[in-house]
């Protein structure tokens, strides 16, 4: 029978401690639940050294579960290491949460020595909990209590009383490696539907390697197109602001209100508002796209065939050695509740289409853009007949309106007129066209 607690330490606990760890140090084949006391994140830590250095990180002080002892008494004498048992995948336990322990190889040639060497697997989902699983020594719980519960027997018996705290209790889950973690109570489990693996952290984030189930109980998103089994990823990133502050109630993705979420599908509907079709106050209905292109395109909201959809509050794309390329099988759409804008540093900006057109202002723009050079040699020309016809009229007696308004024409036409056709003043220096 599981002693735990001050019950236990009536016995002689000093003795069955060392009697214990001897008896680990005996068996060899021995699986047994143990509570984490610290653990080694980083050179912070008390136990850094004597569990290995930066080659043990992860590596916990551990104490038998059927072992109380009291918190003056926590030392290296009354507690064992152990490290992880995978390198590949880092999922540390909190201080005071459970783990299974047992014995394996060490580095000091097992077969020859015997010198083995405990590892610990993963944590006891006491709580059934992916946030926190602690299960504190009774014993030590009983430290923090504050000066008002700690009367002496004289005290009671002159009238004062013992009065619960107002402030809670504190359990320690970091260790002395400088730890942040704090316990909260609204970070919701993600619900699993038959079939699913879920990789769950302890602040919210998940991957859910899913599928369409077209189920009762608590309804996804996704799922009201396809097959059951149709495979599904989703990543995400944070819980939704407004989310219950009942921990224990598991959530289903949402990728409205989730903070930040990735979705590869491949016969779901992903039912996401698109923030350049959200309609404001007295707006109409907005198809997003929609006067982008001739072709019409199914909404993001009915379309049901493999895709994938990311959605935050800001998308980054960067590139730090070569180039960021699209390819699209038919087009590539972009529109933006406020600016668009792109800019070379250094290069060329080359908008180009090889069948159809530059439509610039919309897709009814019918405007042709003016052919610069060859419309400056021929207007040039044309400025040069006007030149020879202003000045002749200049010089004629005969008509006396005629020389001082030729005289103004021709000074006029020799500011537009310059010798380098490519400086005329009506051609851009930046855009182009065929």
């Amino acid at each position: 029978m599981l002693k735990t607690g001050l019950s236990y330490l009536n016995n002689s606990a000093t003795s069955t401690i060392a009697s214990s760890i001897s008896n680990l140090e005996n068996d060899t084949n021995m699986f047994f639940i143990a509570r984490v006391i610290d653990i080694s994140l980083n050179s912070n830590s008390e136990i850094f050294s004597n569990s290995g250095g930066w080659a043990g990180i992860g590596s916990i002080k551990f104490q038998q579960l059927d072992i109380s002892v009291a918190p003056s008494s926590k030392n290296e004498e009354k507690s064992t290491f152990a490290k992880p048992i995978t390198g590949q995948l880092k999922s540390y336990p909190l201080v005071n949460e459970l783990v299974l322990i047992f014995r394996g190889p060490s580095t000091s040639q097992t077969q020859i020595t015997n010198t083995k060497n405990f590892y610990y697997i993963s944590t006891v989902a006491i709580w059934g909990n992916q946030h926190i699983n602690a299960y504190p020594d009774s014993y030590f719980t009983n430290t923090n209590s504050s000066p008002s519960m700690n009367k002496s027997n004289d005290e009671i018996l002159a009238g004062s009383t013992k009065k619960p705290s107002t402030q809670p209790t504190t359990i320690p889950l970091n260790g002395n490696s400088g730890g942040t973690f704090s316990e909260k109570g609204n970070i919701h489990p993600v619900l699993p539907y038959a079939g699913d693996n879920i990789l769950e952290g302890r602040f919210g984030n998940s991957i859910r390697l899913g599928n369409t189930s077209k189920t009762g109980g608590l309804q996804n998103t996704w799922s009201k197109t396809g097959e059951n089994g149709d495979p599904i990823t989703i990543l995400k990133n944070g819980q939704p602001s407004s989310g219950s502050s009942k921990g224990f109630e598991p959530i289903v993705e949402d990728i409205n209100t989730d903070p930040t979420s990735i979705y590869l599908t491949s016969t779901q509907k992903i039912p996401i508002e698109v923030a350049s079709s959200i309609q404001g106050v007295g707006e109409g209905s907005v198809v997003p796209f929609s006067n982008l292109s001739k072709k019409k395109f199914q909404s993001p909201k009915s379309y049901n065939a493999p895709q994938v959809v990311l959605n935050s509050g800001r998308l980054l794309f960067n590139s730090t050695l070569d180039c960021i390329m699209m390819s699209s099988q038919k087009s590539i759409l972009a529109e933006a509740r406020e600016d668009i804008g792109m800019k070379s540093l250094e290069g060329n900006l080359t908008l180009q289409s090889d069948k159809g057109i530059v439509s610039l202002g919309g897709l009814s723009s019918e405007q042709p853009v003016v052919r610069g050079t060859e419309f400056s040699n021929s207007y040039a020309v044309l400025l040069d007949a006007m030149e020879l016809l202003v000045e002749a009229l200049s010089k004629e007696s005969m008509i006396p309106a005629a020389a001082s308004t030729a005289t103004l024409i021709i000074d006029m036409i020799k500011e537009i007129n310059v010798e380098d056709s490519s400086k005329f003043p009506f051609l851009s220096d930046k855009v182009k066209t065929i």
